[in-house]
C-alpha cells in the first residue's frame, strides 16, 4: 500500500524565517519495512521515468534540481537512486568543486549558467553557486582569493547582494522556461560523524574518508548559520527550497522523489500533437517499410 508524502510539509515559505535546529534530521518513515520501501521507491522511480520521457518530448520547459547539504549528507545516493531510472540523454549532472582559474575570472555564476539544462532535460547540481553564501561566507578568506575588487567584497554588503543576484538569475531562469528546485538535505551533526566512521571502518568507503572532513566539523555552527540564512533569503514562489530530513537515507530520498515527481506534474505536460502533415508523413513512412 503507497503512503502519501506531502512534499509542501518540507518546504520553506517565502520569507519565513529559518531556524534549523526547529526543522528536524529525521521523521517517522513512510515505510514500514526495507521491502516497503524498495516498493515505494521503484513506484516513485517507475512513474519518474514516464514523467521524464513525456518531459524530454514536449520540450517546452527545463527542470534544474539543485541539491546542497553538509558533507556525508547523502546527496550522491539520493541523485544515484532517485535518477536510477531516467534516460541519461534526458539528464545532465554536474558536481562543482573549488573554483578553477579560469572560473574565477567570472562572476561567481557564470559557471553555473554555462551548465544549465537544455529545455526537455533534467539538470542535476551537485552542490551549485549557493557554495558562493555558504562555504565562501564560513571562510571569507576565500574572498581575497577571487580577484575581486575591494570594495565588492565587503562582508557587510556582499552576501545580501550575493543573495539579492541568485534571486534575479532564478526569476530569469524561470521567466524563460527552467523550473528550479531546491533541496537542502539537513543531516545531524551526530549522524555525520556516525557516517565519516563507517567511512573509516568499512574498506570499501575509505576512499570517501578525508582530511577535510574532520577539519570542516569545527565550522559547524557557523555552517547552520550561513545555511539558516541563505534557505532565508532565497525560497520563492518560483525556487522554492525544501529542508529533507536526512538522518534516515531511504526516506529522504523517498521525499526526494516525491519533490522531483510534484515539480514534473506541476509542468502539465502533453506529448506534441498531431498535425494533418504530420500523420502525412507518418503514412508516407508507412508505406516506405
Amino acid at each position: 500500500m503507497s503512503i502519501t508524502i506531502n512534499a509542501e510539509d518540507f518546504r520553506v515559505r517565502p520569507g519565513e524565517k529559518v531556524t534549523l535546529r526547529e526543522w528536524p534530521t529525521r521523521v517517522k518513515p513512510f515505510f514500514r519495512s526495507k521491502k516497503g520501501y524498495q516498493e515505494l521507491l521503484r513506484e516513485h522511480v517507475e512513474e519518474l521515468r514516464s514523467l521524464q520521457r513525456l518531459h524530454y518530448a514536449s520540450n517546452r520547459y527545463a527542470l534544474l534540481l539543485i541539491f546542497q547539504g553538509m558533507d556525508a549528507a547523502g546527496k550522491d545516493g539520493a541523485i544515484q537512486h532517485v535518477m536510477a531510472g531516467v534516460n541519461p540523454q534526458g539528464c545532465q549532472v554536474f558536481s562543482f568543486k573549488q573554483p578553477s582559474a579560469e572560473e574565477l575570472e567570472h562572476d561567481f555564476l557564470w559557471r553555473s549558467t554555462c551548465r544549465l539544462p537544455e529545455r526537455g532535460r533534467i539538470g542535476i547540481f551537485n552542490r551549485s553557486f549557493y557554495e558562493e553564501v555558504l562555504v565562501v561566507r564560513v571562510h571569507p578568506e576565500m574572498l581575497r582569493g577571487q580577484g575581486l575588487a575591494e570594495e565588492l567584497r565587503d562582508e557587510k554588503t556582499i552576501w545580501i547582494e550575493r543573495y539579492r543576484s541568485i534571486v534575479d538569475f532564478e526569476k530569469h531562469l524561470h521567466r524563460n522556461g527552467t523550473r528550479v528546485v531546491k533541496v537542502f538535505l539537513h543531516v545531524s551533526k551526530a549522524e555525520q560523524r556516525r557516517r565519516f566512521l563507517e567511512r573509516i571502518d568499512e574498506p570499501d568507503k575509505n576512499w570517501k574518508a578525508s582530511l577535510s572532513d574532520a577539519h570542516e566539523r569545527q565550522y559547524w555552527k557557523p555552517y547552520m548559520k550561513a545555511y539558516a540564512a541563505c534557505l532565508c533569503a532565497t525560497s520563492t514562489r518560483h525556487a522554492p527550497w525544501h529542508i529533507v530530513p536526512a538522518d534516515d537515507k531511504e526516506n529522504a530520498r523517498l521525499i526526494v522523489s516525491q519533490i522531483v515527481l510534484d515539480a514534473l506534474n506541476a509542468l502539465k505536460l502533453a506529448y506534441p500533437k498531431i498535425t494533418a502533415k504530420r500523420r502525412r508523413e507518418l503514412a508516407s513512412i508507412r508505406r516506405r517499410l
